[in-house]
């Protein structure tokens, strides 16, 4: 969320700079809003100033004074009525808008329109004669999507035998990383959470056709989408020292979408399903560590990549392109053969204070003042679409897959055999 008088404050150029979003932002309805809260509130202020200084009044009040008494609650109640109106209007309206793109991130709407930053990993095999990662994993008979759509219907899957170890493995090998190597702490975390929780991330009110809504009784509940919101939400409401900072937070949870808008792309294959399990990475630092985060952050993702020895690229998102919450995101690419293609394996955003605003996420600095902390958050990495990527790029000739020596200790093999057999 924004503070309403920065975005005031910076009038014409807030504007712009969510145009390049495709987003409008009418100023003179904020700014009227954001004046019927004020004058409201100014309201309420004063007249229960009134209601104490008539209290104080001494001796035993006439049958007059009790009835202006009355009716000065009675004001006092109506002006917070509409004092409460007054802050839901705007705050209506703020939860509607964006964040502000950065300036260094490029003009543009849509993937095309991305900038690549760098390749890693060996040289992309060619797409030539390459099989789709679905056709290898059901002729091994580790991924059985038949079978996952009598359970469940359309985009579920279910994997087998080698292919289940190895996505264990992979969540095991990811998490070691991260927990051994570069310094997150792994998190247990719920997979049911309130809207309030979703509201603070961003994922509500904008996204609430993607989400799985769920009760207990009378309590209203979203599946996760991304462990991203219940990490992120474990610093809501409270006031972080700066000296503890940055936080560094890691989760494995499965992800629940109902990819709203996406029917019809990706219908084959393990790349866009309602369910799959993700290795999360979030960063809370003070505000102007950020930039320096996003590239820490960015770079113990492309770490599982290097690990894995599989082909990819970073590219940065256009304007765009970027999601609700971000000011700046990095994708990571993985090499595909049997698409031919890049594939998005990892988003890598900056959000700037606009979460922790939502949230309530504060640092109190050295010198004693409290302000919003920054947020950043990644994908390193989903087991299904690097399960794919491995599929691709590890296929032999003679329809055997072999896997990377870092997950050889995971596995307990070093490939799959073409009878779905391992060594």
């Amino acid at each position: 969320m924004h503070d309403v008088r920065e975005l005031l404050d910076l009038g014409p150029e807030a504007v712009r700079r969510l145009a390049r979003r495709r987003h409008t932002l009418d100023l003179a309805v904020l700014e009227a809003a954001h004046r019927r809260r004020t004058e409201a509130a100014q309201t309420v202020s004063r007249l229960r100033a009134e209601l104490k200084s008539a209290a104080r009044g001494g001796g035993r009040p006439s049958p007059t004074a009790r009835e202006a008494a009355r009716q000065l609650r009675e004001r006092v109640q109506h002006a917070e009525a509409a004092a409460q109106r007054a802050e839901a209007e705007l705050g209506e309206l703020l939860l509607a808008l964006p964040n502000l793109p950065l300036d260094e991130v490029p003009e543009g709407h849509s993937d095309q329109d991305a900038v690549e930053i760098r390749r890693g990993g060996p040289p992309p095999a060619p797409a030539d004669r390459a099989r789709h990662h679905a056709e290898i994993g059901e002729a091994l008979g580790i991924l059985d999507p038949a079978r996952a759509a009598r359970l469940s219907g359309a985009r579920f899957t279910v994997t087998r035998g080698p292919g289940a170890r190895l996505e264990r493995a992979l969540a095991d090998f990811f998490l070691d990383l991260h927990t051994g190597e570069h310094g997150y702490t792994e998190h247990g975390v719920p997979y049911l959470v309130n809207r309030a929780t979703m509201t603070a991330t961003g994922q509500l009110p904008k996204f609430a056709d993607d989400l799985f809504a769920t009760g207990i009784g009378e309590r209203e509940l979203f599946l996760v989408p991304t462990a991203e919101v219940p990490l992120t939400n474990l610093a809501a409401g409270e006031l972080l020292a700066a000296a503890s900072l940055p936080l560094a937070l890691t989760a494995r949870t499965p992800c629940f979408r109902a990819e709203a808008g996406s029917y019809g792309r990706d219908t084959r294959g393990i790349l866009r399903l309602h369910q799959f399990e993700k290795v999360e990475l979030v960063r809370i630092c003070a505000a102007e560590d950020a930039p320096k985060q996003l590239q820490v952050m960015l770079g113990h993702a492309e770490e599982c990549l290097r690990r894995l020895q599989l082909s990819y690229r970073v590219v940065l998102l256009a304007a765009g392109d970027l999601g609700f919450s971000a000011r700046m995101t990095y994708d990571i690419e993985v090499w595909l053969p049997g698409s031919g293609a890049f594939r998005e394996i990892s988003s890598v955003s900056d959000c700037g204070t606009f979460q922790a605003r939502r949230a309530g996420i504060r640092v109190r600095t050295p010198a004693g003042a409290k302000e919003p902390a920054a947020t950043l958050n990644g994908s390193a990495l989903p087991l299904g679409r690097t399960l794919a990527a491995l599929l691709e790029q590890g296929l032999r000739p003679d329809g055997s897959v072999h896997l990377p020596p870092a997950l050889h200790p995971y596995t307990g093999f070093s490939r799959i055999l073409p009878d779905g057999t391992t060594d």
